[in-house]
């Protein structure tokens, strides 16, 4: 059972908490405990947050879940998990977090809160909207990365680096939908209703423009966000960006694969380590200028 209720809780999608993050490494504060604790605490928080939302999400879903051909093999629509015990932990993990989350500090209590209630709005009704249920996905990225802001009193984390990840949550959210499309095929609409109103020529459309303007949008911020060297080095990470877009979009329309983004993110490995060189790259501009 306990087994059962961690699997719903979805520890493989915490990884996406991990951009909480960045706010402590763009403002160059990641050597220093005293905003390195408070964000991890904060990283743990948005992690039991997102668990409760996954309960509640399944609970909402166990119908529609049990007649697709993946997810009816989850805990609550397999009858693996009660429904009561995953609505008694999804409560209680509520009451706990969003407390704790004001008492490390008010202004991401608030940000905490406000993700909750999104993504609450979102399992219960707006799901259901067709471009409004991928935008409130984005939503919660951005939430996720200015909840880091509070907790490193940051100063020079630049507004464009909020622009990429909502862009980039867009590319996610509509390669998941894309992939659901291809998967459930005539049956999409009885498994979620905003299918129903998607067609692959859309999507392929949106995210033709959306990773245009998500490279643009980095590419614009490694030369002119005012936090960077002047010698405009942080364009030397531009190519590890293109390339982890360009994997991405190859395992979404070739591979077949975006229907869990968490999935490709712990198994690509070319994907891994083009994000690990990013990462590297980012790391020795800021901390080494």
């Amino acid at each position: 059972m306990l087994r059962a209720l961690l699997k719903t809780m979805r520890p493989r999608q915490w990884i996406k908490n991990i951009v909480v993050f960045a706010p402590l490494v763009f403002d160059v504060k990641l050597t220093q405990p005293r905003y390195l604790i408070p964000t991890v605490a904060g990283f743990i928080l948005l992690c039991l947050i997102s668990g409760a939302v996954y309960l509640i999400n399944d609970v909402a879903d166990i119908e529609n879940d049990r007649r697709h051909p993946e997810k009816k093999r989850r805990p609550l629509a397999s009858g693996e998990l009660s429904v009561r015990l995953a609505v008694t932990v999804a409560v209680l993990t509520i009451v706990l977090a969003l407390p704790a989350g004001f008492v490390l500090n008010p202004l991401f209590g608030v940000l905490l809160s406000a993700y909750f209630l999104i993504h609450l709005v979102y399992s219960f009704w707006l799901k259901h909207i067709a471009i409004i249920d991928v935008m409130l996905i984005a939503a919660g990225f951005l939430l996720r990365v200015a909840a880091g802001v509070p907790l490193v009193e940051a100063e020079r984390f630049s507004p464009w680096l909020y622009i990429c990840m909502m862009l980039l949550a867009l590319l996610i959210g509509f390669g998941k939908r894309r992939h659901e499309l291809v998967l459930l095929e005539d049956n999409a609409n009885m498994h979620r209703k905003s299918l129903g109103d998607y067609n692959l020529a859309f999507l392929d459309q949106v995210i033709g423009i959306v990773t245009a303007s998500t490279i643009v949008s980095y590419a614009f911020y490694t030369f002119s966000a005012p936090n960077l060297p002047a010698n405009h080095t942080m364009m030397l990470s531009i190519p590890f960006v293109l390339y982890g877009i360009f994997r991405y979009l190859f395992l979404v329309h070739v591979k077949g694969l975006g229907g869990a983004p968490e999935e490709i993110a712990l198994s690509d490995r070319p994907l891994q380590i083009a994000v690990l060189l990013w990462g590297l790259c980012v790391v020795l501009v800021l901390y080494l200028r």
